[in-house]
Formats: C-alpha cells, sequence, structure tokens
C-alpha cells in the first residue's frame, strides 16, 4: 500500500550496484559467432566489450566460461579476454551453463545475488542457465545487445522466454549508467566516459565533443 509519509529519496533495491552483481559472460567464442543471426555481430562484440570493461571498472566480479573451447567452438573472444588477462575461463562440455559445478560454484563464490548475464546463444546457452538460476533463487539480467541468437526470431522468443520466466532485460550502456549512478562519484567517473568514448557510438562522440567545446569535466 502507498504511504506517502515513506517516501524519500532513495534507490530502488532492485537497482544493479556494484556490490550486489556479479557478470556472466557465456561462450563468446567464434564458432558461435560464425552461427549468430539476430544482429549485427561487430555491434554484439562492441557491446561485450564495453560491458566486460563496466565489469572491471567498478569492480563487479566476472565469470567467464566457455564450451569445448578446445574441439569445437575456439577461444574466448580476444576482446573480451584482454579485460580479463588473469582470469581463465571455466570450459564446459555441458550446453546449461548452470549444470556445470565448477562454474555454478564461482558464481555462489561471490556471494551476489543479481547475475548480469550475457553471451551466445540466446536460445541455448543464456536461456538454459537463466531458468536454471532464476528457479535457484537468483535475480536474472539479460545484456540483450552483448547476445545473440541463431535468427532474430530465435533470440527474440528466448528473451521472450526468460523474460516470462522473470528475468530482466538490459542493454550494456543501461548497466554501465546504472553502475554510476551519480556523476559527482568522481573515483568511476573517468573510467566510465573511457568506455562511453570508446564503445557507445554516438553517445561516445557527443561526449568527446562536449569534454572539448566545453571541457574535461563535461557531464555524459
Amino acid at each position: 500500500m502507498f504511504d506517502i509519509a515513506r517516501v524519500h529519496a532513495a534507490p530502488s533495491a532492485d537497482l544493479l550496484t556494484p556490490d550486489n552483481s556479479v557478470m556472466l559472460f557465456v561462450d563468446h567464442q567464434p564458432q558461435m559467432f560464425f552461427g549468430t543471426g539476430s544482429g549485427d555481430r561487430t555491434a554484439i562484440i562492441n557491446s561485450t566489450a564495453g560491458l566486460a570493461k563496466a565489469a572491471r571498472a567498478f569492480g563487479v566480479p566476472a565469470v567467464l566460461t566457455t564450451v569445448a573451447a578446445e574441439s569445437f567452438s575456439g577461444p574466448l573472444l580476444p576482446q573480451l579476454a584482454a579485460v580479463f588477462p588473469d582470469q581463465k575461463p571455466i570450459d564446459r562440455t555441458s550446453m546449461n551453463a548452470w549444470e556445470d559445478e565448477a562454474l555454478v560454484e564461482a558464481v555462489r563464490a561471490t556471494g551476489r545475488k543479481k547475475i548480469i548475464l550475457s553471451g551466445l546463444w540466446t536460445e541455448v546457452c543464456l536461456v538454459l542457465p537463466a531458468l536454471s538460476a532464476l528457479e535457484q533463487g537468483y535475480e536474472v539480467y539479460v545484456v540483450t545487445d552483448a547476445s545473440g541468437g541463431v535468427t532474430p526470431a530465435a533470440h527474440e522468443h528466448a528473451l521472450q522466454r526468460m523474460i516470462a520466466a522473470g528475468a530482466v532485460p538490459v542493454t550494456w550502456v543501461q548497466v554501465l549508467l546504472e553502475l554510476q549512478r551519480d556523476w559527482a562519484r568522481q573515483d568511476t567517473y573517468g573510467a566510465v566516459m573511457q568506455i562511453v568514448k570508446e564503445h557507445a557510438g554516438a553517445y561516445g562522440l557527443g561526449v568527446v565533443y562536449a569534454q572539448t567545446v566545453i571541457g574535461a569535466h563535461a557531464a555524459g
């Protein structure tokens, strides 16, 4: 029940923060990209790199996983691996990452309840762990533009299935700015602006323009 006396300036508990989230990157690998047809693959790579840099900038734990890396799918996306050079991906045989004990333990060890999920393909390697984690009480946020399916329909139908089960669709820039949430947070401001300039297209060019014309501290 709405009580106006309780209204005050405070963020929702639903918001993603650096302290309540873990990022799970699933199967961003060459063979998976070859079969992706739901959107521009270069754009998906760019979004994935931007999302990964957001995790690094805010100290959000990241779990990297691949499937059949040596026998079929190839190595982790180089742009993603470069953000976490000291982290070895968890390689699996199961299509459902949530059936791999090492991966589940890695997520559980972070102590975080909100999973920011991205990967290839949406209709297999995302929907299966998303539904599995949701059933066990996790909150799942699917980064739609850092993910892709074999066809537009496959991608969209998988998103609809996850949403129906309780997952929340987001984009990588949305995640980045939700983690920042206040331009007065100077400890991460510079890193956020750099990520925006490198990966956020026209928005990034706008920041370049603003910082050049208005000044180096022009807000995003």
